[in-house]
């Protein structure tokens, strides 16, 4: 007699410290459970990285949520190595009576993209580009950005790439990054919940894809305090209700719209406050550093790989036209924050900036480290938090970006991150970035 084993489906949600999970049912019954969802508990919103849940927490013992599959939002696919097929849909998390529940990051980002549509028009075209190490493969030494480098680590690229096409993320480009055993994979843009949910599909199946060929894929923010850092590049434009692009505009400073320069401003402004969602680790700080290519002031450039936000390259090859590829890319960010959480405090501090009708920053040349503080001040160059409970102090001081969420939400947020922080104090950087690169 033989017998045949039915795929898993993972319902899924990501939560505070980045970490998805989920619960799995045999592929048949997922139609059957897709109304209803599975399970969940509030308290899983205080779930740590080291698989502990703060104590205390807002939620207690007590008390169920379900989590409800997005079928719009399934990721499958064959070609990880695994025996069985990767199959994962994102999740919301609701009340019982299926309202929308206050802890839900994904809903958190409808809602945002919602509020800009009503209030402005936009919609938001996004695109997440990760970057992310291999242990444990034993590469022979390769040069930074080479073929050789690639190829050294074959059938891992064309493997990927392979299962992120058949999963629907649409990849666009793989290639052996700057750092030592370090590589990048980017997607086309998408509608931005579409590209938060590929964002999510991209870790988890490079990370399959890895551990099917003995490896370990880690998106730790830094895997040794002088390693290069893993960044995830959130790139952002607009189309307007009709679909066409909003965010160029040739007469504009650097090439933006003045609808895109308001949302630049407020995403400035705001900066500091979200940085603590954006960059959720304290090994993110050893990155976010002046110098590293990554970012480290609220600064508007234009190609500038050391600001915050950079105005993106457009070609003119063949005719194509720049205001199809006119993009926005914000740098401070990694795979410790959470997708949906870092693109709805995005959305929503481009919006007060829209709100305000806040003018385009200007677009700063140089190096903020040797400029003077009255020619920083001038320029709107603020240092960004060089610590998480720097950066936790700095979102609790800014009122409009906590007003943005329930109370008990930033309770929760705040109360994790102040209790992940605590418990590394007393590792030097070094330890703290070993155990980052296991965790992530």
């Amino acid at each position: 007699m033989t017998s045949t084993v039915e795929p898993l489906v993972a319902v899924v949600t990501t939560d505070l410290s980045a970490i998805t999970r989920g619960r799995s049912v045999v592929e048949s019954k997922l139609q059957k459970i897709a109304a209803t969802g599975v399970g969940w508990l509030q308290a899983n919103l205080s779930l740590t990285p080291f698989n502990s849940i703060v104590d205390p927490n807002p939620w207690g013992s007590s008390g169920d949520v379900r989590l409800v599959p997005d079928l719009n939002a399934r990721f499958r696919t064959t070609l990880t190595g695994s025996p069985t097929p990767f199959d994962m849909v994102a999740g919301n998390i609701v009340e019982l009576d299926g309202s929308p529940w206050v802890g839900c990051t994904r809903t958190m980002l409808i809602d945002a993209l919602a509020e800009l549509k009503a209030a402005t028009g936009l919609s938001v075209i996004a695109a997440f580009e990760h970057e992310f190490h291999i242990a444990d493969a034993g590469f022979a030494p390769g040069h930074s950005m080479s073929f050789a480098a690639l190829r050294r680590a074959d059938p891992f690229a064309p493997n990927l790439m392979a299962a992120l096409e058949e999963a629907g993320v649409a990849p666009e480009v793989v290639i052996a990054e700057f750092g030592n055993e370090q590589f990048e994979v980017t997607h086309e843009p998408a509608d931005a919940l579409t590209a938060a949910d590929r964002a999510v599909a991209i870790r988890e199946i490079t990370r399959e894809v890895a551990r099917t060929a003995g490896w370990r894929a880690s998106f730790t923010p830094k895997a040794a305090p002088d390693a290069v850092g893993n960044g995830v590049h959130i790139h952002f434009s607009f189309v307007d209700e009709a679909g066409k692009p909003a965010t160029y505009d040739p007469s504009g400073p650097g090439g933006l719209s003045s609808r895109a320069g308001a949302f630049c401003a407020g995403v400035l402004r705001h900066l500091p406050g979200i940085t603590a969602m954006t960059a959720s680790s304290v090994s993110s700080y050893y990155r976010l550093r002046p110098h590293s290519w990554s970012s480290s002031y609220t600064w508007l450039a234009d190609r500038d790989r050391e600001a915050s936000l950079r105005i993106c390259p457009t070609v003119t090859i063949g005719g194509r036209d720049p205001a199809r590829q006119y993009n926005i890319e914000y740098r401070a960010a990694d795979a410790t924050g959470n997708p949906y959480l870092s693109l709805a405090a995005i959305v929503r501090a481009g919006l007060e900036g829209l709100k305000a009708k806040l003018p385009t920053p200007p677009l700063v040349t140089g190096d903020p480290t040797l400029m003077s503080e009255a020619e920083r001040a001038r320029l709107g160059l603020v240092r960004l938090p060089e610590t998480l409970p720097a950066a936790l102090d700095a979102l609790t001081a800014d009122s409009t970006v906590t007003g943005w969420f329930a109370p008990v939400f930033v309770e929760t947020f705040v109360g994790l991150k102040r209790h992940e922080s605590e418990r590394l104090a007393g590792l030097d950087p070094v330890a703290v970035c070993d155990l980052y690169r296991t965790l992530y």
